[in-house]
């Protein structure tokens, strides 16, 4: 039997890799596990309610795009958050947001670009949907560098102009997983330009936005709209799986152009799995109040408070601008992720397993990632354990 060689070169994906990595051995003291940035704070408490209220709702197949009252509230909470109209036409629900990271790129990205074979440009540090999308459609991932010396955000304005050239998008995460830096509107003013320069589509991966320790991340739209953009340059990929604790909800939403909306609904159309009308209706609740995110955020500025206090002297130390990682330097990854296993049950996950070789250099290499997702008191003796451990 023959199989398509484009995932061939696919290394194990980063779970399954850290499982490889630590299962052989015995914890070293009680386990604690940072390492998915799965949300363990409260959903809201109005969530089982409203699934009771519509449990019906799963004897009909839901509407593929999202209920128009859904559709609805999304539009409006875009509106509140980024001063910005993008109409319910323009958006579509999502079963997570990697959905549509991934088959963005599918309905979207053309085959060839001037008869030579398309780029995507990917930060390294990534989210892994990012490559393996680029690879379903055949294009070259080019993975660009996202590391101190560059405020962790890749400088996609940095690459040889026949590389540009052939760019057909940029997936970019801001706040990033898994540094936490935040681009400002001077680097989405400069990556629009440089995507109208060259013609190429951003993807804007802004799932932690809600996250962050004192003013709202700037999002691509407000800065798109700004500058008169054409809205096909862009796509937004949001979730609620981070905002309102939801991550088993599985409820995102995309926002893109007239032209990339009718292309995305068809293909979903083919090859979606629709978030099931109970769902849609939590979500619909979620993405119409914000009091429940106002607490949340309060807890996580908390955590980064705590997180400096602790880390206040390690050298190298930075505290993430939003999201709720820590990407914490170290000499290798690897070894810190193992040593600190076995040495006191302290779980985290080397920050190779999020990058790719390029030219021998791997730039999450000498870094672990550290989700703060536990409750406080939990994180900060963990915390503690790490650093007493890796920097003492």
């Amino acid at each position: 039997m023959m199989f398509p060689e484009r995932f061939s070169n696919l290394p194990a994906y980063a779970f399954p890799r850290l499982r490889a990595l630590l299962d052989a051995h015995a914890p070293g003291g009680p386990v604690v596990n940072m390492t998915i940035g799965e949300p363990k704070h409260a959903f809201p408490d109005w969530v089982p309610q409203v699934l009771a209220e519509n449990v019906g709702g799963f004897s009909v197949y839901p509407p593929n795009e999202g209920t128009p009252e859904l559709l609805q509230n999304i539009s409006d909470w875009i509106a509140r958050r980024y001063d910005v109209s993008v109409g319910p036409d323009r958006i579509m629900t999502l079963n997570g947001s990697r959905e549509g990271l991934y088959n963005a790129a599918m309905a979207l990205l053309p085959e060839t670009k001037s008869g030579k074979t398309p780029t995507i440009l990917i930060p390294n540090p990534f989210y892994q949907v990012y490559m393996i999308g680029a690879l379903s459609v055949a294009a070259e991932p080019v993975f660009v560098p996202a590391t101190r010396q560059n405020g962790f955000l890749p400088d996609y304005g940095s690459l040889p102009a026949e590389m540009l050239d052939r760019a057909t998008a940029a997936y970019i995460c801001s706040p990033a997983n898994p540094q936490g830096s935040v681009a400002d509107r001077g680097y989405w003013k400069d990556l629009l330009a440089l995507a109208e320069k060259h013609d190429f589509t951003v993807f804007s991966d802004e799932c932690y936005s809600e996250i962050y320790r004192k003013d709202p991340p700037v999002g691509i739209l407000e800065v798109a709209d700004e500058m008169g953009v054409d809205p096909e340059r862009v796509v937004i990929f949001q979730s609620l799986s981070k905002r309102s604790n939801l991550p088993g909800l599985r409820s995102g939403f995309l926002a893109a152009g007239p032209e990339s909306i009718k292309r995305l609904r068809q293909h979903r159309a083919y090859s979606g799995a629709p978030l099931p009308l109970p769902l849609q209706k939590v979500a619909e609740r979620a993405w119409a109040d914000e009091t429940h995110v106002v607490a949340n955020r309060a807890l996580y500025q908390e955590k980064f408070a705590e997180a400096d206090r602790i880390f206040d002297g390690v050298p190298g130390y930075q505290g993430p601008e939003g999201g709720f990682f820590l990407w914490l330097p170290v000499e290798d990854g690897e070894k810190a992720a193992l040593e600190l296993w076995k040495k006191t049950g302290v779980r985290v996950l080397p920050g190779a397993y999020l990058s790719r070789d390029v030219d021998g250099e791997i730039p999450g290499k000498p870094y672990i990632r550290v989700a703060m997702v536990t409750p406080k008191d939990e994180m900060a003796q963990a915390l503690i354990t790490l650093r007493n451990h890796l920097y003492q």
